[in-house]
């Protein structure tokens, strides 16, 4: 079964330091919609997981949350595809959760979801380091894209030994389904 974990924030859409508080600010990146059909088509079961924890700060609610999901999902609709499904953590840093990356949580979940216990054949696609830690904590195999936080994550340079880079969710579904992602 091939099953791919998505970040979203910078990874299928623009990211932003003051969140993305509305269905407006959420903007899909050059080639993000695109490369989701793609991995749809190719077989793969798509599933996006990401913190948001604007919901907790106050910034939107969890009606405009699944508004922005659902504009996503009219935006792929267009080329035939879906997502499987959406993990989103809606606490704070200072919650202590265990959804929240590098939390687990919602890698769990989605595991729990399609019923697996070994994580290591799953394929996360994330813009900053959390996201890759998760990742690694799970066994799932981590990627970095450039886009959204992925330059700054870059430039700390720490915990990604070994982690292949992309320039973004296109180029990384691209090489994947060209057999040049390992």
């Amino acid at each position: 079964m091939k099953i791919i974990i998505l970040d979203r924030d910078g990874v299928i859409n623009q990211d932003s330091d003051n969140f993305i508080k509305s269905v407006d600010e959420f903007i899909p990146l050059p080639g993000s919609i695109d490369a989701i059909a793609k991995l749809k088509h190719a077989g793969y079961k798509v599933y996006i997981a990401t913190n948001q924890s604007g919901i907790s700060r106050g910034f939107y609610d969890i009606n405009t949350l699944n508004a922005m999901h659902e504009k996503l999902a009219n935006l792929l609709k267009e080329q035939d595809a879906v997502i499987d499904g959406i993990e989103f953590c809606p606490h704070g840093p200072a919650d202590h959760c265990e959804c929240r990356k590098p939390g687990t949580g919602m890698y769990l979940n989605i595991a729990k979801q399609e019923k697996l216990t070994d994580l290591s054949e799953i394929l996360v696609v994330g813009d900053s380091l959390r996201d890759l830690q998760a990742a690694q904590a799970v066994n799932a195999k981590p990627y970095l894209v450039r886009t959204g936080k992925g330059e700054r994550t870059i430039k700390k340079g720490e915990g990604l030994d070994g982690i292949p880079v992309y320039n973004d969710l296109a180029d990384f579904v691209n090489q994947l389904l060209d057999g040049a992602v390992k």
